[in-house]
């Protein structure tokens, strides 16, 4: 019983030098991180006198299930547009606000190729693009 006890001692005491050693670390590190300065530079920025940020103008495009084009800016309501002159109907939208977003509303059952139309002239002026889908 007596030679139980003084094993689990000589193991603890064994164990004490090193969490001494782990806490020395800490304690350095803590202090270390403490005494270096961030190399942050100090600029005193102007105030503006609107508090609300601008939101990016949205075009939404909508090709319904007959494969016709309709084009809305906004919230507005969708009017019909011809496929040729999508380009620069949207060119020139883009003109107005270059952070345009290009929604893309397509039914389910419209030829891939359509999609593709309207992605190509997406990209073929920079814009940003999003493909609106329905949830579940």
């Amino acid at each position: 019983m007596a030679l139980k006890r003084r094993n689990r001692v000589e193991a603890t005491f064994a164990m004490s030098s090193m969490t001494d050693l782990i806490f020395l670390l800490l304690l350095f590190f803590v202090m270390a991180s403490t005494l270096s300065s961030p190399n942050d530079i100090k600029i005193n920025l102007p105030t503006a006198r609107s508090q609300h940020a601008t939101r990016p103008l949205v075009a939404k495009v909508f090709i319904d299930a007959l494969g016709d084009y309709s084009v809305a800016i906004a919230n507005g309501k969708p009017q019909p547009i011809d496929p040729n002159a999508l380009d620069a109907y949207l060119a020139g939208v883009q003109a107005s606000d270059s952070t345009m977003t290009l929604a893309l509303h397509a039914d389910q059952d419209v030829a891939y190729s359509k999609v593709v139309h309207v992605l190509d002239i997406a990209n073929e002026h920079h814009m940003k693009v999003v493909v609106a889908t329905k949830r579940k």
